[in-house]
């Protein structure tokens, strides 16, 4: 059994490099960026544990997706796997907490953006400037699309070795109690886990794209890991670069580490360049791959009419969901306007794990031939998504948790009204 559009068809472009470039290009963001200091914040020198048990997680996550995503190859992801699996109130709360979750993602990718070019007073105008630009490239279609994130993802793969490269060989050392701090327990070592997930949380975007893949049943599997395989090594280098030169301390109340790190090594004034070039061409990324993922499952709840049937509609020239992207761009600007980056992420970090959670929910209800993966790995990333979202601090937790319910009891009215 398989899921088909009940509107018009996406057209199938997207080869399986194609598709690992958006995985790539969706993790390899704000979160590099950004999460590894509030991390180190709650974790302190267990950081690089903290890691392990966020790409643990993801891992999980990553494979469940892949094994429904082969079942299921529509656009939606998790939205459609839920409904099929467990019923249209579990695939509503992943497509609601995806939607949600990933728009405030936008909004924080944005700000990491204009916050690494421009200075304070320019930087929301800036922001929406970008959303406003890469909706435009989304809007043309989706080869567009993944034409401009293969070029983007080069050029900061490139640029972060050189990077991390000329750091590890010149930039200066710590002493050596500064790589320790004060005892850390288990909730610091969740939180920063929960913190770091942020960063590796973009995967599931080519699983967004499944109706837009070509031979998407070997195509969304082999892309979802082999983006993962690509985005784990790197973020474990830089975890170790960045301790190894910063410290715990000054890695932890570090705005941008990787420029504190670059500023460590002498005449490294040209590197520090280097790396704002990265930080602003990866945030620009992830973005543009984030606002077709979030354009396409705003499209799969339309169509099911989750959320309001025209968001449903495909252009007709470039056969993308262009009125579903429309509507999240400018929802994204007003949240550029009026929020800022932290509260952007802690809005952002329960649906993400929510709708993590339904994939694995719905992962362990698949059998034979569709079980590509031992039933413990659904498990495990059920298991991690619950532990993260209750590790996340209690103001982001209380705000999902409230606008997951706003969702589910606008659902319940319009459900009651129709029937």
């Amino acid at each position: 059994m398989t899921a088909e559009p009940s509107g018009p068809s996406l057209a199938r472009r997207l080869t399986t490099p194609d598709a690992v470039v958006i995985g790539v290009g969706s993790m390899v963001g704000a979160g590099l960026f950004s999460a590894f200091a509030p991390a180190a914040g709650a974790a302190g020198a267990l950081l690089l544990l903290s890691l392990g048990v966020a790409a643990l997680v993801a891992l999980c996550n990553a494979a469940s997706s892949a094994q429904l995503a082969a079942q299921y190859p529509t656009s939606g992801g998790t939205y459609v796997y839920g409904r099929e699996r467990l019923g249209p109130w579990w695939g509503f709360v992943a497509g609601w907490g995806f939607v949600i979750g990933k728009t405030a993602s936008c909004a924080a990718m944005a700000l990491v953006f204009a916050a690494y070019l421009v200075p304070d007073a320019w930087q929301k105008p800036v922001a929406v400037g970008a959303v406003v630009a890469l909706a435009a490239v989304n809007y043309r279609g989706i080869t567009r699309t993944a034409r401009l994130t293969r070029v983007i993802v080069t050029l900061v793969l490139v640029l972060l070795a050189v990077v991390l490269v000329a750091v590890a060989v010149a930039g200066a050392r710590p002493d050596p109690v500064d790589l320790v701090t004060g005892a850390v327990g288990a909730g610091g070592v969740l939180q920063g886990a929960a913190i770091l997930f942020f960063a590796f949380a973009g995967y599931a975007r080519i699983a967004t794209l499944g109706e837009e893949v070509v031979d998407p049943t070997r195509t969304i599997p082999r892309a979802i890991l082999g983006a993962f395989a690509v985005v784990v090594p790197l973020y474990a280098v830089t975890g170790v670069v960045l301790l190894g030169v910063l410290g715990v301390d000054a890695l932890a109340s570090s705005p941008a580490p990787l420029r504190a790190a670059a500023a460590t090594v002498t005449s490294g004034a040209w590197l520090q360049l280097v790396v704002v070039v990265a930080a602003a061409a990866a945030t620009l990324g992830a973005l543009l791959a984030l606002i077709a993922g979030v354009g396409r499952t705003a499209l799969a709840m339309a169509r099911e009419g989750d959320l309001p049937r025209p968001l449903s509609a495909v252009h007709e020239r470039y056969a993308v969901p262009h009125v579903a992207e429309v509507t999240v761009a400018a929802v994204v600007c007003v949240l550029v306007l009026v929020t800022d980056l932290r509260a952007a992420i802690g809005f952002s970090s329960i649906g993400v794990l929510t709708y993590y959670a339904v994939a694995n929910a719905s992962a362990l209800t698949q059998q034979e031939p569709h079980r590509r993966y031992p039933r413990l790995v659904p498990v495990v990333g059920l298991l991690g998504c619950v532990v993260l979202a209750l590790a996340v601090p209690a103001t982001s937790l209380v705000a999902g948790i409230a606008v997951l319910a706003v969702g589910l009891l606008g659902r319940l009215v319009v459900r009651r009204r129709t029937t």
